[in-house]
């Protein structure tokens, strides 16, 4: 058994979220938050047969898009007031896939 811990942007959770429980697949939702970023974020816990891996992992690629984001940082010139803006990469979702020793119903 796994336990598929994926962290997915919160404009994608619901989403992510519906598709893996129409998969046939449980789903833990946390609301939870980037560090970098201080974006919205949502961690799904999901524990899973080997055999199911392959099969959330297509319904996470499917789900949880990819998009671009413009963030302000401040330019580091004395007395300057005015930011720079970057884009960055966000979306998308970030998955750790863990052994899981011992599961049970209590």
């Amino acid at each position: 058994m796994k336990m598929i811990l994926a962290i997915v942007q919160a404009d994608d959770a619901a989403k992510v979220t519906a598709a893996l429980i129409e998969g046939g697949h449980r789903v833990t939702r946390v609301a939870t938050e980037g560090g970098w970023l201080r974006k919205e974020n949502s961690t799904l816990l999901l524990g899973i047969e080997d055999d199911k891996i392959d099969d959330v992992m297509k319904i996470l690629k499917g789900t949880a898009r990819r998009r671009t984001s413009y963030i302000s940082v401040p330019r580091e010139v004395p007395g300057a007031l005015n930011a720079q803006v970057i884009d960055v990469e966000i979306g998308g979702a970030t998955v750790f896939v863990l052994n899981v020793e011992r599961f049970e119903y209590v």
